[in-house]
């Protein structure tokens, strides 16, 4: 499904950079692929988004920028329970800044890999119903990696000052809820949980994009999605920017939909 969309979007405590209101456009490409064959499924989507804000006296700036990827590969217990791998890799294209508020000063805050994310686990796979899935993996393992040395040497994001990745071993779930809701409109929601045993593992990481999209017409649509993050290594809010919080994305947008 390809989208190109003209809308506004809203942020709150993103770390990754960008205003708390503006109008842009912005640009998405979701791919999914999937092959069984007798008890075995492979199951792969690629998420790709890409967009700019507009303000009449900040100029254009970035402020929807992902790469997510998902391959799962499992073994059919029953009709609703499969065993298997599943890895994730999630990034962005190009750098991100946050902005003062007062002077405009732009401070870089993220690029590609600084974060990236790679995430490879054990579980088992349940479906109760053909639009949800819930995946569960007591062993997982996840690097968190920074490769600027700006970045680095701050210690964002969690990595030690001065290394450019961190490994987590700890337990994981994502849910998956896809919903044709009427002909004209469907709701995609994920929701990631990660939990590392080596470091509070009651501060659970998580993940979360919802899309909710109405089709009008043959090709237009309108769309909202929401995005929500919450990392407890991501220390820069607050008063004194040395405590983590609940990071906020939402777009509207209006435009061309093209779904194979």
């Amino acid at each position: 499904t390809y989208r190109l969309n003209i809308g506004q979007s809203s942020l709150s405590n993103w770390a990754a950079g960008g205003d708390e209101f503006s109008f842009n456009i912005n640009t998405t490409l979701n791919l999914y692929a999937r092959h069984k064959r007798k008890h075995f499924n492979w199951d792969n989507s690629l998420d790709l988004a890409f967009g700019f804000m507009q303000s009449s006296s900040l100029g254009s700036r970035k402020n929807d920028d992902r790469i997510d990827f998902v391959s799962k590969h499992s073994y059919s217990i029953n009709k609703k329970t499969t065993i298997g791998t599943l890895i994730n890799f999630r990034t962005q294209m190009t750098n991100g800044y946050t902005y003062d508020v007062k002077t405009n000063a732009k401070t870089f805050a993220s690029g590609f890999m600084s974060p990236g994310y790679a995430l490879a686990s054990v579980g088992i796979d349940h479906k109760p119903t053909k639009d949800l899935s819930l995946f569960i993996s007591p062993v997982t393992s996840r690097w968190v990696i920074v490769l600027d040395d700006t970045l680095a040497s701050r210690g964002a994001y969690g990595v030690d000052t001065g290394y450019n990745s961190i490994n987590e071993l700890g337990a994981f779930a994502t849910i998956n809820y896809q919903k044709e809701v009427t002909k004209t409109l469907t709701y995609k929601s994920r929701l990631d949980m990660f939990s590392n045993y080596r470091k509070n593992p009651l501060n659970i990481d998580i993940y979360m994009t919802n899309l909710l999209a109405i089709k009008v017409f043959k090709m237009l649509s309108f769309s909202w999605s929401v995005d929500l993050i919450y990392d407890d290594d991501t220390r820069i809010f607050g008063t004194n920017k040395n405590a983590p919080a609940l990071q906020f994305k939402s777009i509207v947008g209006a435009g061309l939909q093209v779904k194979i």
